[in-house]
């Protein structure tokens, strides 16, 4: 199934809907990194609020998204995660390192509006 990408302002956002397959995890990669060239989006909003499991290749899937979004000048949030997929990613050691997560769309929009704005005065791009 493929994941919608709706264009926000200066932010991409992704709205997992159901559990996706490998394809579609690919498919959601390629389709944001590209997106962020073309609407010179300056953050990505991936939320997974829908999916009640998260297995090694979607959580190592998601972590590349973010690292290959940032190389392309964006940043990215993950926001929805259920707090059952939050226990069991822990419990098997998966981990989104040097990913920024937030509890709803809410708080991820405050996040990049925050994190835009603190670039624009200044303090250059993370990395």
């Amino acid at each position: 199934m493929e994941v919608p990408i709706l264009k926000q302002g200066p932010y991409l956002i992704a709205s997992v809907q159901s559990a996706l397959t490998d394809a579609d995890l690919l498919q959601l990669r390629d389709g944001l990194v590209e997106k962020v060239g073309r609407f010179r989006s300056r953050g990505v909003i991936v939320d997974v609020t829908a999916l009640d499991v998260m297995d090694s290749f979607a959580s190592r899937m998601l972590r590349d998204i973010a690292h290959m979004i940032r190389l392309r000048g964006a940043e990215t949030v993950i926001v929805g995660f259920q707090p059952e997929v939050a226990f069991a990613m822990v419990q098997l050691g998966l981990t989104l390192e040097g990913v920024a997560t937030a509890l709803d769309l809410e708080e991820g929009l405050a996040f990049l509006d925050q994190k835009i704005k603190g670039n624009e005065r200044g303090q250059g791009p993370r990395g």
